[in-house]
């Protein structure tokens, strides 16, 4: 075996980095909901989501085997070609980040893999019966069938707590989206820390430091778990205000309907192989569980901004890593000029947030939340037209302006008065 070279030192650290990225990036998908209904404190949420995705990291190697053995072909892959994967995954991951969409981490990591891979290889270095069962088709059905259990789970919870006592419920419910969040997060410990153990193993692979159609060694599971936990502490504040209110308002029954439907489908995804997106998943489970309240609504204009970056997700980290792996061909200056255009626009991404800060203090607040909503035409007329709530007795003229006083031309004038 070559020796661990400076070009594999720098992949490592880049992947570690989108794990990273992916962390704070995803943190919505365990999270949002249970913070959003007040069932845990923002802190107290994040910090368990972080525990158990490092929890999640050790319990299966079947998504790392298809990333590291069946996407792309592994011969003549170029551990530059990884690097320039990884470019476009954390640059898409940062551009969701900044604007608070809760775009797949995964399929930029996907997007960027690929991309690199046909700009080095061509088109034939893509396995493309894995790229349609494996990633293309569980992307379009995980939000279908994660939010159409969520939405016959949230009836079913409706209806048969119709009779139960109202605080006594929901303390149970609340209960239940702890437990159920905790789900999640092990899953997507289980799912997405994976992707980036993957990438390494293939990175080791193409550098000549393992074997072909090796497992990812034990140093590179326990990294991928510790900067994907790291990453989940930190929260991703903006996507979590988008997933937990700007999608729709949950009820906790709502939310552990959402939870444990989302987190059902991930482990049986992580279980089979498929390099699902844990975004996906868990944002169509919060539209069906939105749906699943009577009375309940979703704010489609959000759910329409959201499924546009999903569908340029893949094609714009292709892009990018294209263009990257294309100047680091170059030579070795070609990779540190790569290399230095991350960390900068990282940087100016990072710099641009600050402008208007979100975090654990104002992530829930309902006024902010909803300015970047505005109230719907049907809403603003109903709102008009509704009758004053019950226990409201003041005199509606009251609200109308009192005529202006007309002078009496009788009376004396102040003038004239002595």
């Amino acid at each position: 075996m070559e020796s661990f070279s400076l070009i594999l030192a720098i992949v490592v650290v880049t992947a570690l980095a989108f794990d990273f990225t992916n962390g704070f990036h995803d943190t919505a998908n365990a999270m949002a909901t249970t913070i959003s209904t007040g069932a845990l404190k923002p802190k107290v949420a994040v910090a368990m989501s972080a525990v158990l995705n490092l929890v999640g990291a050790f319990l299966s190697v079947e998504v790392a085997n298809t990333i590291s053995k069946g996407l792309v072909d592994e011969t003549g892959i170029r551990p530059e070609v990884i690097f320039a994967a990884l470019v476009g995954a954390i640059l898409w991951n940062l551009l969701t980040w900044l604007v608070g969409l809760p775009s797949s981490s995964s399929h930029a990591l996907m997007g960027g893999l690929i991309g690199a891979a046909v700009a080095s290889a061509g088109i034939g270095a893509v396995n493309g019966d894995v790229l349609v069962t494996k990633v293309l088709l569980p992307a379009v059905a995980a939000p279908i069938v994660a939010g159409v259990a969520a939405l016959l789970a949230s009836r079913m919870t409706y209806s048969l707590g119709r009779k139960a006592d109202g605080k006594a419920a929901a303390k149970g419910y609340r209960a239940g989206q702890i437990a159920s969040a905790g789900l999640v997060s092990l899953a997507h410990g289980t799912n997405d820390a994976q992707k980036t153990m993957g990438i390494i193993t293939l990175a080791l692979i193409a550098g000549g430091s393992l074997a072909p159609d090796s497992d990812p060694p034990v140093w590179v599971i326990l990294g991928a778990g510790l900067a994907i936990a790291l990453g989940t502490y930190l929260g991703g504040w903006r996507i979590i205000r988008t997933m937990g209110k700007g999608l729709t308002d949950l009820q906790p029954q709502q939310g552990f309907a959402a939870q444990t439907s989302a987190a059902t489908v991930i482990l049986a995804s992580s279980h089979l192989g498929f390099s699902l997106s844990t975004t996906h998943s868990v944002s169509g489970a919060v539209m069906g569980a939105g749906l699943g309240r009577k009375g309940g609504v979703v704010r489609w204009s959000t759910a329409t901004r959201m499924f546009v970056a999903w569908g340029l997700t893949l094609p714009a980290a292709a892009l990018v890593a294209a263009l990257a792996e294309w100047v680091c061909r170059l030579g070795d200056w070609g990779t540190a000029l790569v290399a230095v255009f991350l960390v900068a626009a990282s940087f100016a991404i990072w710099r641009i947030s600050r402008r208007e800060v979100v975090d654990h203090t104002n992530v829930v607040d309902d006024d902010t939340v909803g300015a970047a909503e505005p109230a719907g035409v049907v809403t603003t007329a109903m709102a008009a037209v509704s009758p004053p709530p019950a226990g409201v007795t003041e005199d509606l003229t009251a609200t109308l302006p009192a005529p202006a006083a007309t002078p009496d031309p009788k009376a004396p004038s102040a003038a004239t008065t002595v």
